[in-house]
């Protein structure tokens, strides 16, 4: 039987578990695709679309750092996407065209209230970073009415800018890292690529509340330099972001296919899995 073919492209892409989570749902929803990733400099990232258009991909996932110049690139937005202006899923048309989308905040949102039986209402979020992966999520977020959201990033400036893009939606601000040594928060969400170079960003200790919670939307086979720090800080809960990558991948698989897969399956597995592979 001919498969179609899909792909995620990002830099650095050696950890990514896309292509297994999509051949998990493949096989689950009978579907004939072939997923493979594939290792895409920002500066390639035209040329190596058009390529993989030529030889008759259908549908991309885009990752680190290609998010918002994926937005740049599409013909069509959704609304989510559009207003993220950012994109992490884009479906390639037989007419040559590209629509946009993003799943990453529905992921997220899913993993978080649905899969860790957190209530997102009412709560101060810190939010770190400020590039493509943030973008994607603060609309969804904010929809959820946390009581504050802070976002921090090294530079404070592209944090100023996100904050005063999303104020119509919901009580957000940015803030350097030295200023948050005075707050307390009861989620703090890692957006930054520090994780895949087994970086931290610079953290005031005493910033998570009791019984406050740790996610960091990336993720690997060992727990990454935030989720330790979640954990030494004495947070209730401290993941990575498989989950999220997980629900977001479903939610670009019913895009693409019109099929929602289930995920629960598909995360137990992938978590089984990482605790052999320790």
């Amino acid at each position: 039987m001919p498969q179609d073919r899909y792909a995620v492209f990002g830099h650095p892409i050696n950890h990514s578990k896309s292509p297994r989570i999509h051949a998990l749902f493949a096989q689950q929803t009978g579907q004939a695709i072939h997923y493979t990733s594939q290792d895409v400099p920002a500066e390639n990232f035209r040329e190596e679309l058009k390529r993989f258009a030529a030889e008759g991909g259908r549908g991309l996932s885009c990752t680190v750092p290609l998010k918002e110049l994926a937005w740049g690139i599409a013909d069509r937005k959704s609304v989510r996407a559009d207003r993220a202006k950012a994109v992490n899923t884009l479906v390639l048309g037989k007419d040559g065209r590209l629509f946009g989308d993003n799943t990453d905040g529905a992921g997220l949102l899913r993993d978080l209230t649905v899969n860790l039986g957190l209530t997102v209402t009412g709560l101060n979020i810190l939010l770190l970073g400020a590039g493509g992966a943030s973008r994607g999520i603060l609309e969804p977020l904010l929809a959820m009415k946390p009581r504050r959201l802070i976002i921090a990033n090294r530079t404070v400036a592209k944090a100023e800018k996100l904050a005063i893009e999303f104020a119509d939606l919901g009580s957000i601000e940015a803030l350097p890292f030295k200023a948050l040594a005075s707050e307390s928060f009861d989620l703090i969400l890692n957006a930054t690529a520090a994780s895949l170079s087994g970086d931290l960003p610079p953290l005031p200790e005493g910033i998570l509340a009791a019984g406050g919670a740790c996610y960091d939307l990336a993720y690997g086979n060992q727990p990454t330099a935030f989720v330790r720090w979640g954990g030494s800080m004495g947070a209730k809960l401290s993941v990575d972001g498989i989950g999220m990558l997980v629900e977001q991948a479903a939610e670009a698989f019913f895009i693409w296919r019109g099929m929602r897969p289930q995920t629960r399956p598909v995360i137990e597995l992938l978590n089984a899995e990482r605790s052999q592979a320790k």
